[in-house]
């Protein structure tokens, strides 16, 4: 078995600025509630390799995982990858943005499997991830909102 979520959210907002603002690493600890730091390691063309670190969790645990990005600007993808996997045996994440009537509609395609000696299985997961991509891409929709308003950008009305 192995693991696949697919999570959106519409982002009341011009694709150019969420598309800035989502793909600007180097703030992502503002941008997401999880993130503690992002430490890039390196920069190859358009792909960054980069160290997450997470918040400590509920038992005081800090994990820490060097990721791929690799963002398409002409066909507002991205397509990322951990690296290091930890209890994963892979984990490929693939973002897509298209512009909608309320603005954006930006949209997290996950498809992993657990290693067999992970301390949770690949349901587990899914259901862990279902439930945080909610809660995270709400913050960003919120403050991606709150930017756009700040700088006057609003999404188009098109019919």
């Amino acid at each position: 078995m192995a693991g696949h979520t697919q999570n959106e959210i519409i982002i009341a907002a011009p694709v150019d600025l969420v598309w800035e603002v989502t793909n600007d690493l180097e703030n992502w600890p503002q941008l997401f509630s999880e993130y503690a730091s992002v430490e890039v390691l390196s920069r190859e063309g358009h792909k960054t390799t980069f160290r997450l670190t997470m918040h400590p969790d509920e038992n005081g645990t800090v994990w820490s995982w060097v990721s791929e990005r690799e963002p398409d600007r002409e066909t507002l993808t991205v397509k990322a990858r951990r690296v290091e996997t930890g209890p994963f045996a892979h984990m490929d994440i693939h973002w897509r943005y298209e512009e909608v009537p309320a603005g954006t509609r930006m949209v997290w395609t996950q498809d992993f499997a657990m290693k067999p000696d992970a301390p949770v299985d690949d349901a587990w997961m899914t259901d862990n991830i279902n439930r945080n991509s909610k809660v995270q891409m709400a913050l960003i929709r919120d403050r991606v909102e709150k930017i756009a308003a700040e700088r006057g950008a609003s999404a188009p009305l098109t019919d």
